[in-house]
């Protein structure tokens, strides 16, 4: 172990020093690279192209209905609208233009939305009135026809708005209910999907209008804010007497809470441009007029320019603008709608009187990704370092109680380092800090919550597991309520295992994708194979001591990340506060009683944690293996009270490592990828931002995370197996035999979990953490009811905790598919329903017969 600490401390100087030796070149701004690959499709039918067209994809297949455009000579003709409806399919790897009938009238300039049900038409003109009609376009790809639905029409007239759609329900915004730019309005409507069967609730909703100008010609596109999807208005043009104005702000309305907020202005007029949405949290303007030679329209005629060939970005959780890069085009008047993976800019309006038959294909570029020697050899010199430690201990193991509590001989604080690595894993490392990133300080209460468990757990729970001497967790429920009941909890323990492990090692491939040229996939199976290879043969002392190992590399490399994001971010230290607390980052309280609510109540923060945390240190094999490792109790406790301290730390460099990411890259919103998730954001700044070698530590830490979690999880289940389901039928007959099955259904456990992790591999998840906490509450709610049931009465029985934990197995699917209570809520709603519903039930049954001494807290082993 000497040897490995200072193997570890060379590999962090020699990082150090090669930071020093190259600060020039760490430094250096990155040469700039194209945000978007534009790639032509086939031409509109009509050469001339068209202007505010109704376009939207469906079934596959891009439809374009209507606009309008005007003939040759352009300056010498009048504007004619069209009803042709032009539908462009792929058949035989090649695209084909086909008719799609026509409109029920020449129209243009009407507000679209691609829906799962087709493309929603709304609104329009022609040359002498505004429409309020509202009609569906459905593309039947069997029969190569289209089809055209009537649907509520708009509350009033409306052209030159535009429209967005949140989960089922369609906003539209802004608008001219006439012919000339002083009719503009503030409406702002919604239209429900999810009610369409229901004809007396199904039409148009007034919502609280925009609080800016009254505006037509806008942008309105929908993006995730960190918290949830809302509406973003952008832009426009409106007229006040003879002066029209070139609205350059942008607002953003929340759907939970009908709430408007004022947003960073656009640098430049966009209006009558192309947005859309862009990754998790960007919005793209591929187009958009500017307004600076509006008034020499006419005078230019041929001359003129365009209009701005820049996009923009705009990223909503910095609330930053930034440039997207030259565009070969700039079509306005027209939607902007997404195919598959690429974006498509259907014809539109190119110069005053001039359209365009272009139809292009955008796609976000993906910047290519270098690690560097230095980084691979601090990140393969860490990796074999852990397979060291798995060979140190192989010979050790002479016996499963070496194997799987390390002969009762592990230091207080080592086990404390492997619980506190075991309840803080890789989504620790990425997973808090992009939820302070996206979002705040909130969460930091729940781990707040670990100390005070902490202490009521060496109180209750801690002497309960001493007195039995228990291998396994579930041997207590066995003692307290009857085999089958410790049979449940062991195999529910073991299926979450392994999903545990899966969900860890999937989440953290991506991160690590972002940082390396790693793919998900080898990082599933390189994370998956040396856990597996290392637990296998060390055991419970190699899992504990390569945690402890990635406890130092884990903090070490947070502390680093965080000096390096304040320095650079504008203003360093004072610039990173000033920055942070203007924009609310660090909140720690929402005082309201919703329980569904995006930003998270105190309340569900609290009952939530304790839930969790509550569950895990009484209930969960992999936490309480940790502190039975020990000779006593009273270094259990202390390996116990000192994980939960180490929370407290490991919570201010996590959560503040996230309100740094947003300093910087609100300093530098330029360097932020729209091809990311949102939990890539740390790894990212890893990638492009760190010195060499230093980035090769801070993945190591990545994969130190990871590797805690998942190795815990192997020997963990591994225990519960044979602990809990071979030795009480005597299936073997030596403790070799024992011993050599232990190690086999660790390496069996470790494969299943590596494959399942390949399996889960899901670049949409909007929160590893979120989706983390919804896999713990649907799994430890029920094992944390049992112990408590049987911890806190002397009636419950095992028929009562039987039910129980099926009625409260039931609750969480329910709230999982049926409600959109927080997961947050998810262990305690468990805890809640198992331990009453047990209670109530076991009243119908006798009282428990065995003696219960030392079981409970009402029985003492003394009493």
């Amino acid at each position: 172990m000497r040897f490995l600490s200072l193997f570890f401390l060379c590999l962090f100087g020699l990082s150090l020093f090669h930071s020093k030796l190259q600060p020039l070149a760490a430094a250096e701004p990155p040469v700039a690279e194209p945000l978007f690959d534009w790639q032509a499709l086939p031409d509109l039918p009509d050469a001339l192209g068209v202007a505010g067209p109704f376009a939207g994809v469906h079934n596959d297949a891009l439809i374009v209905a209507g606009g309008a455009n005007f003939p040759q000579p352009v300056w010498e003709r009048v504007k004619v609208w069209h009803d042709v409806i032009h539908v462009l399919v792929r058949q035989n790897d090649q695209w084909v233009w086909k008719d799609g009938g026509k409109l029920d009238k020449p129209m243009a300039y009407g507000a679209t939305v691609s829906t799962p049900l087709g493309v929603l038409c709304m609104g329009g003109n022609n040359g002498e009135q505004t429409f309020d009609d509202v009609f569906l376009l459905h593309w039947d790809a069997d029969q190569q026809t289209l089809q055209t639905t009537a649907f509520p029409k708009l509350p009033r007239p409306c052209a030159y708005g535009a429209a967005t759609l949140v989960g089922d329900t369609v906003y539209l915004a802004g608008g001219q209910y006439g012919q000339t730019l002083d009719t503009a309005m503030e409406n702002f409507w919604s239209l429900d999907l999810s009610q369409l069967e229901d004809a007396e609730k199904f039409g148009w909703r007034q919502r609280d209008a925009c609080p800016g100008d009254l505006r037509a010609f806008n942008i309105t596109v929908a993006q995730h804010n960190g918290y949830e999807d809302c509406v973003y208005v952008i832009s426009g043009r409106r007229q006040d007497g003879e002066q029209i104005e070139f609205l350059q702000d942008s607002w953003e309305f929340t759907p939970s809470t009908n709430t408007w907020r004022r947003r960073a202005d656009v640098p430049r007029c966009v209006m009558a441009g192309t947005g859309i949405d862009i990754g998790q949290s960007h919005i793209a303007i591929l187009g958009g007029a500017d307004g600076s030679l509006f008034s020499q329209s006419d005078e230019l005629r041929d001359e003129h320019p365009g209009f701005p060939k820049e996009a923009l970005m705009y990223h909503t959780i910095t609330n930053t603008w930034s440039s997207g890069g030259a565009m070969p085009a700039n079509h306005v008047t027209t939607t902007a709608v997404k195919w598959d993976d690429a974006i498509i800019i259907p014809s539109g309006e190119v110069r005053p009187r001039v359209r365009s038959a272009n139809i292009w294909s955008v796609q976000p570029i993906a910047p290519e990704r270098s690690f560097g020697t230095l980084n691979y050899a601090v990140l393969f010199g860490y990796l074999l370092g852990m397979l060291g430690v798995g060979f140190y201990f192989v010979n050790k193991n002479k016996d499963t109680d070496d194997y799987f509590r390390g002969g009762k001989q592990i230091p207080w604080w080592a086990a404390a380092c492997s619980i506190f690595a075991t309840m803080l894993s890789s989504l620790t490392f990425t997973g808090l800090p992009s939820k302070a990133f996206a979002q705040d300080w909130v969460y930091a209460i729940g781990n707040m919550m670990i100390p005070v468990v902490a202490v009521v757990v060496v109180r209750v729970a801690l002497p309960f597991y001493r007195r039995i001497d228990a291998t396994s967790a579930y041997e207590y429920l066995e003692k307290r309520f009857h085999r089958g009941v410790r049979v449940f909890g062991s195999a529910s323990f073991t299926v979450f295992h392994i999903f545990r492990m899966a969900i860890v090692m999937s989440l953290t491939g991506l991160a690590i994708a972002v940082a390396t040229p790693l793919t998900p996939t080898q990082s599933v199976l390189l994370m998956g194979v040396l856990s597996v290879l290392y637990c296998t043969m060390g055991g419970i002392e190699a899992v504990i001591w390569t945690d402890t190992l990635q406890t130092v590399v884990l903090l070490g490399g947070a502390l680093l990340a965080i000096v390096l994001l304040v320095s650079g971010t504008d203003g360093g230290a004072a610039g990173f506060w000033e920055t942070a607390k203007s924009s609310d980052k660090f909140r720690l309280v929402n005082l309201h009683w919703d329980a569904n609510q995006a930003q998270l109540a105190f309340w569900v923060v609290v009952v939530g944690a304790i839930g969790q945390n509550l569950s895990s240190y009484t209930a969960d094999q992999a936490v309480v293996q940790r502190y039975m490792t020990t000779k006593d109790e009273q270094q259990a406790a202390r390996s116990i009270l000192g994980g939960g301290l180490l929370a407290i730390p490991a919570t201010l460099l996590f959560f503040g490592i996230g309100t740094a990411l947003f300093a910087f890259y609100h300093s530098h919103p330029e360097k932020l990828d729209p091809t990311i998730t949102t939990d890539q954001i740390f790894p990212l700044f890893i990638a492009r931002e760190m010195p060499i070698g230093l980035a090769g530590l801070i993945v190591a830490g990545i994969f130190a995370a990871a590797q805690s979690t998942v190795s815990t999880s192997m020997n963990s289940t591994a225990t519960a197996i044979v602990t809990d389901f071979l030795r009480p039928w005597n299936l073997l007959n030596s403790e070799r035999a024992y011993l050599n099955v232990a190690r086999l259904c660790t390496l069996v456990v470790g494969v299943l979990g590596t494959l399942l992790a390949l399996l889960f591999v899901d670049p949409d998840i909007k929160s590893l953490f979120d989706a983390f906490i919804k896999v713990i509450g649907l799994f430890m709610g029920v094992l944390g009811g049992l112990f408590l049931l049987g911890a806190l009465t002397v009636r419950a029985n095992a028929a009562g905790a039987m039910t129980g934990a099926v009625v409260g197995a039931a609750t969480m699917l329910y709230l999982w598919l049926f409600t959109s209570i927080n997961g947050y809520l998810y262990t305690t709603c468990g805890i809640v329903t198992c331990v009453a519903v047990g209670y109530l039930a076991s009243l119908a049954f006798p009282r428990p017969q065995q003696d219960l001494s030392g079981l409970t807290i009402h029985k003492t082993a003394a009493s």
